[in-house]
């Protein structure tokens, strides 16, 4: 008898479209599975692939506003997750950036996290989220932090519940064995790198694309660029928007919210991606240089796996770094980009980038598999 798998990630929504749903998109292609998750508006959606698939749901569903923000019932998320049942099936494939890996299996079964980060909310972002969320003050606040403190504490025992673990990093590898002391094989997500057009020559702009929340740090991008007075276009939304229209000077222009083929034509004629946040991974880095565009990026994480320093990598250079989250350190980079911007090479970027294709993932990921189906004698089939 064929395996039977379950995929579970944590939401798919229409404005869930970032590397995790790559993740769930590319397993799909390969992997006859069933698909479940806390929430899904995805199967009733004409635009999406998921339209009329069967999408297994939890109670979640039904709760007020859900479609625009699970997050904000993150005390029930693990009590949601643990109502599914998937007795049915021999091999559990979870996408996990919060709760996804805590699904109940059995010792029969075997469990196969693809970890895109350990739970920022309860972790790396704790602070961030007690800061900006209106429930992080006074007695809320206490309430909040005690929350958090049992999430930590879940989350940690449910990790116990994976057999093995990959992350999509080296650098979320480590913070896959700080949080839950577990090891993890890296496999880089996948990046459709061939649907980005490749432009050799660059006009006098430079370019940012991400949302516009806090972490993201947006802000100091524009500060930098005022005192550089150099063009740059920002796109994307969020919750900073209007700080950042107030902040910008006229020598930025934020385009907002565009549709892919709009940032698409802005990445390829970019003369560099600026990114200031830390990352995981960092789809965006990897995009843009598929377009051939070099990249300036806040040294740290993901990105220094994705990126090049063109300082460390004379002629396999495909951007560099800046390793504080400083205007002074940003203005620096840039200073310092245009210096070494004729020694980087776009056709070397593209065939970089094309490292992260979604063939080399699928091989990767389906290899690991076949390596734990192997380790898991007793698996049914």
């Amino acid at each position: 008898m064929p395996l039977k798998y379950a995929l579970v990630h944590e939401w798919l929504t229409p404005k869930a479209t970032g590397g995790s749903e790559l993740v769930v998109k590319e397993i799909l292609h390969h992997i006859d599975a069933d698909l479940y998750a806390l929430i899904d508006f995805e199967s009733n959606n004409p635009e999406s692939y998921l339209y009329q698939r069967q999408i297994g749901k939890t109670f979640l569903q039904h709760f007020p506003s859900a479609r625009n923000g699970i997050q904000k019932y993150l005390p029930f998320l693990p009590l949601a997750i643990e109502q599914l049942d998937l007795r049915q099936y021999d091999v559990i494939l979870s996408s996990s950036h919060a709760v996804a890996k805590g699904v109940l299996t059995t010792a029969d079964q075997l469990h196969i996290c693809y970890c895109h980060s350990p739970m920022r909310y309860a972790w790396d972002l704790t602070f961030d989220y007690l800061r900006s969320s209106p429930m992080g003050n006074g007695v809320a606040g206490w309430v909040t932090r005690y929350l958090l403190h049992r999430l930590r504490q879940w989350d940690v025992l449910s990790a116990n519940r994976v057999d093995y673990f990959i992350a999509n990093s080296h650098y979320t590898a480590r913070r896959i064995w700080r949080c839950y002391r577990r090891e993890a094989k890296v496999i880089y997500p996948p990046v459709n790198v061939a649907e980005f057009p490749f432009l050799p020559h660059k006009e006098d702009f430079y370019l940012t694309v991400c949302r516009l929340v806090s972490y993201k740090q947006v802000s100091l991008i524009v500060k930098a660029f005022n005192q550089l007075q150099r063009p740059l276009v920002i796109i994307g939304t969020g919750s900073e928007m209007k700080q950042i229209r107030q902040l910008a000077n006229s020598n930025i222009q934020i385009l907002g919210w565009q549709p892919d083929d709009v940032v698409k034509k802005y990445m390829a004629k970019a003369k560099a991606f600026v990114y200031a946040a830390c990352e995981d991974f960092g789809i965006a880095l990897v995009e843009a240089q598929a377009c051939g565009t070099p990249v300036i990026a806040y040294g740290i994480g993901g990105a220094t796996e994705t990126v090049r320093d063109v300082r460390s990598y004379k002629d396999t250079g495909t951007g560099i770094f800046f390793k504080m989250q400083t205007q002074a350190a940003l203005v620096e980079a840039v200073e310092k980009f245009e210096m070494y911007q004729d020694a980087l090479d776009p056709e070397y970027m593209r065939s970089h980038a094309a490292e992260f294709s979604p063939q080399n993932f699928a091989k990767r990921y389906l290899d690991f598999l076949d390596q734990c189906h192997q380790q898991k004698p007793n698996l049914a089939g």
